[in-house]
């Protein structure tokens, strides 16, 4: 059974605005599930949906084997939710906060187990009005996992978080899953989708118009790596070595480097044929795309227009001996 599934949604909004177009998605139960998308996408729309918060036009969507409208309330039981900039009460502590979750929810639990869960119990009698921007969010995180939740829904949980506080939500929202849990996590923010999840769905004008694991999307589109060799002296017997190497779609000589385009060709083996046709390797570099020219490869040309590939960028340097 599905945590998620979404048949044919599509939400239309007055004044002839469409927010999403026959949207079709499938989460599945134990995976972390990235919804990707700009500002505007839809993402919200569909988790507006998905909780009842708001009905759509056309088609329907279940949440953990449940109707989304017919049973709301079931669904919200079983759900755990941080939405998008939500605002605390400033002159409740921590631990109010906390308690209101559970009291809303009638469980068992105590305040203080679930902010030790979020890493944030010595601030349970602090009014949250001082809290930090990440303690914050950890907060409301931990009223989304009251009840111990079969589905946690993220919007944007990294958003305005410093490196350190992103990092610590990623290893909240890794350690729920490892508990059980089915994340679904709606983010802009390409470096926390990658790091966390299992599969990435991207969103553009309110359709889906890719849906697979990072690595694959990025094949997708063309964005394979380009390997630099910089060797004693190139000669042709290495440059025809490397191109037939399985997955190498390019080679050519810039001065005394061979530069290597790579689809699913292994590092190693193209190392390797350059050094068996007789010459001597003494440094390479690894160039792909970045997150962000993939990102405008699916919202901004979409699929189609992007099939020659993306720019490269974000080179990173290995010596021989790193290998």
């Amino acid at each position: 059974m599905p945590a998620i599934d979404v048949n044919g949604v599509t939400k239309r909004f007055g004044g002839g605005v469409t927010a999403l177009r026959d949207l079709d998605l499938t989460v599945h139960e134990g995976e972390i599930y990235g919804f990707l998308g700009p500002n505007g996408a839809g993402k919200s729309t569909t988790i507006n949906i998905l909780l009842d918060f708001i009905r759509p036009t056309e088609g329907s969507a279940t949440v953990l084997g449940m109707d989304a409208q017919a049973d709301s309330k079931a669904v919200r039981q079983r759900v755990g939710v941080l939405p998008d900039a939500y605002h605390v009460y400033d002159r409740l502590t921590g631990r109010q906060h906390v308690q209101f979750a559970i009291d809303s929810k009638e469980t068992g639990e105590t305040p203080d187990e679930m902010l030790q869960r979020v890493g944030i119990s010595e601030a349970a009698d602090r009014k949250a009005g001082g809290y930090s921007k990440g303690m914050t969010q950890r907060l409301v995180l931990a009223m989304a996992l009251v009840g111990d939740p079969d589905l946690l829904v993220l919007d944007e949980p990294s958003t305005g978080l410093d490196p350190n506080g992103a990092r610590e939500m990623r290893r909240i929202i890794q350690q729920e899953n490892d508990r059980g849990t089915t994340v679904f996590f709606s983010s802009h923010i390409l470096e926390q989708v990658e790091a966390v999840c299992d599969r990435v769905g991207i969103l553009r004008d309110g359709e889906l118009v890719a849906e697979d694991t990072m690595e694959n999307l990025r094949a997708n589109v063309g964005s394979g790596s380009t390997l630099t060799v910089t060797v004693d002296q190139p000669n042709d017997r290495a440059v025809e070595a490397a191109s037939n190497v399985a997955g190498v779609t390019d080679v050519t000589v810039q001065g005394t480097a061979i530069v290597v385009s790579i689809n699913d060709a292994s590092k190693t083996e193209v190392l390797t044929a350059i050094e068996n046709a007789g010459c001597e390797v003494e440094d390479f570099t690894t160039e792909k795309a970045s997150l962000e020219e993939l990102f405008a490869a699916y919202t901004e040309g979409g699929r189609d227009g992007l099939r020659n590939g993306v720019a490269t960028s974000g080179q990173t340097s290995e010596t021989e001996a790193q290998r």
